[in-house]
């Protein structure tokens, strides 16, 4: 159950409890946190029944907050509490939500105001304000790092991945020796496997910086404190590892003495 909204944006920081009317607002109704739409793409055949499933793609999401307005009239009135919301609900402007549940779970999204609708001539004044958030995932603001080593064997290490949707990570090997090839194996919850196979000169020092984060894709080597793009190093074949909902199998597979590394990623949620 949600217990509690952050709003974060220009004005600051605005707490809005779900059942805390004492700010001058009262929480009435949240729309837009369930999982969003998907867009299916098929192709059909002539002479062939029904069609072939092509792609998917997830919408982005239209968060709808309703809040009323309770002043302390001795205090407030309905006109301050609503000027009061400008700084963070004026529209087109970036704002970024928390949300706290009750089984301790929190997560943030961000967006962009659509709307800020007001009847001002109402017996019961509120507010709707509607934001478009074209990253549809809620994100728990603490990354998650895990460490391991390189190996020649075939020992596999399991990370399990609790978020509800695929998530992107960052690899980062800190190179020791001297390494001219690794592969990557990551083996999904359904028994699937995919490899990401890297083929580039690695010195003692050297630090590479693999991201797979959809839409942010990159390969950094860091030499003599000098960033430089390794991409070529990154086979085209090569599968950019997403981490699945459950347990998934990781192993770093190079020859010779192990390497340490890391890897770091946020957990990611289609809906609350």
């Amino acid at each position: 159950m949600l217990t509690l909204l952050e709003v974060r944006g220009q004005g600051g920081i605005l707490g809005l409890p779900m059942v805390d009317s004492t700010l001058g607002y009262d929480v009435q109704d949240i729309q837009g946190l369930d999982p969003v739409k998907a867009t299916l793409v098929s192709s059909s055949f002539a002479q062939q029944d029904g069609a072939q499933y092509q792609s998917a793609r997830r919408e982005f999401r239209n968060i709808v907050l309703r809040l009323g307005f309770s002043p302390d009239y001795a205090l407030d009135s309905v006109r301050s509490l609503r000027t009061r919301l400008y700084p963070f609900f004026m529209p087109k402007t970036a704002v970024s939500l928390r949300f706290y549940m009750d089984d301790d779970l929190t997560v943030d999204i961000a967006g962009r105001v659509e709307s800020f609708d007001s009847a001002m001539f109402v017996q019961e004044p509120a507010v709707d304000i509607s934001i478009l958030c074209f990253d549809p995932d809620f994100i728990e603001p603490d990354e998650v790092v895990v460490s391991g080593s390189t190996t020649a064997g075939s020992t596999v290490s399991t990370l399990d991945y609790t978020g509800s949707v695929e998530t992107g990570i960052e690899f980062q090997l800190n190179v020791d020796r001297t390494l001219s090839e690794f592969t990557i194996y990551h083996q999904t919850p359904d028994g699937n496997i995919r490899t990401m196979d890297f083929q580039a000169p690695l010195v003692a020092g050297d630090v590479l910086t693999i991201i797979t984060k959809s839409g942010s894709k990159s390969a950094t080597l860091t030499r003599a404190g000098t960033d430089s793009s390794i991409l070529y190093g990154v086979s085209p074949q090569s599968n950019w590892l997403e981490l699945d909902t459950g347990a998934n199998g990781i192993r770093v597979y190079a020859e010779g003495a192990a390497i340490p590394y890391t890897i770091t990623y946020t957990r990611r949620y289609g809906g609350l």
